[in-house]
């Protein structure tokens, strides 16, 4: 058994998520992570486990609908949207659900939310990865201070949570050192996204290789150190708007090759990785 390296659908947003499913078979991926929004497919079980039977694709992780632009989706109760993408993610088959810290201003929420997301943890045969994220940086020059968007911190490290998705492009805008980080956080990191960036005040996704993370030294750190017998999983997340249909199959290709590489020491030759798309985006 090897580490399964899986597609989500975010790299895909916001073309549907049987493309995805599509996609990531033709390439050879191991699963899908769905990112579950206003695409009512991404909500239900039952169309996600005909998609996963038709490509031959598990769902290998439910992203819980907590981006700002998800805000309407499995209600306005952010506990709600917690509890019904751990039932999805049951229903599906799906071994980890990734979710986001709290916003600032979701107080009650976010003073509950370390022990809540234990005490669900405990019951559920479900991982609840907390995914680091990141401080908001002003546009231009008229602040120096960074905004802190996330409470109790958008930093997981040291949080107590038992599980944990390390991002690499949140941990670049963030300048942090996305290797540093998987290894302070130790056993607790169950889910990679594997993707890569450049300090500043967008969060980039770009292809493995294009930013300034040390990625290939991620992934050699979790095969090193007992990721694939924790059951962790690496998911491609990446930004793939603004390319043709040829340029983001080139690249989708090149991350799963990437990620292959380095885990598995298959590559015989380095992996060729496509130049960046200037186009940008912020989850």
């Amino acid at each position: 058994m090897s580490i399964p390296v899986g597609l989500s659908s975010a790299s895909l947003m916001p073309s549907g998520v049987e493309n995805t499913f599509a996609l990531a078979s033709e390439l050879g991926y191991d699963g899908v992570e769905v990112m579950v929004w206003s695409e009512r497919v991404t909500q239900d079980a039952r169309a996600l486990l005909a998609l996963a039977a038709r490509y031959d694709q598990p769902v290998l992780a439910i992203h819980a609908p907590t981006l700002l632009l998800t805000r309407p989706v499995f209600g306005a109760d952010p506990w709600q949207k917690v509890d019904r993408s751990i039932d999805l993610a049951q229903a599906v088959g799906a071994p980890t659900v990734v979710l986001h810290p709290p916003f600032f201003w979701q107080t009650r929420y976010a003073r509950s939310f370390v022990r809540g997301v234990d005490m669900r943890e405990q019951v559920a045969d479900v991982r609840l990865a907390v995914e680091n994220m990141f401080t908001w940086r002003p546009r231009s020059g008229h602040s120096t201070r960074d905004f802190q968007a996330y409470s109790p911190t958008w930093d997981p490290v040291g949080q107590g949570y038992r599980s944990v998705t390390l991002d690499i492009s949140h941990a670049a805008t963030s300048g942090s050192d996305a290797l540093a980080m998987a290894r302070a956080l130790g056993p607790t990191l169950c889910h990679l996204h594997l993707t890569d960036g450049v300090p500043g005040f967008h969060d980039d996704h770009l292809l493995p290789g294009q930013g300034n993370q040390d990625c290939a030294g991620v992934l050699a750190h979790l095969a090193a150190t007992g990721f694939e017998a924790g059951g962790g999983q690496v998911v491609v997340e990446v930004n793939t708007r603004g390319m043709s249909g040829a340029q983001r199959r080139e690249g989708l290709a090149s991350a799963l090759a990437f990620a292959r590489e380095h885990l598995e020491g298959t590559g015989d030759a380095p992996v060729r990785i496509p130049p960046p798309t200037r186009k940008r985006y912020r989850s």
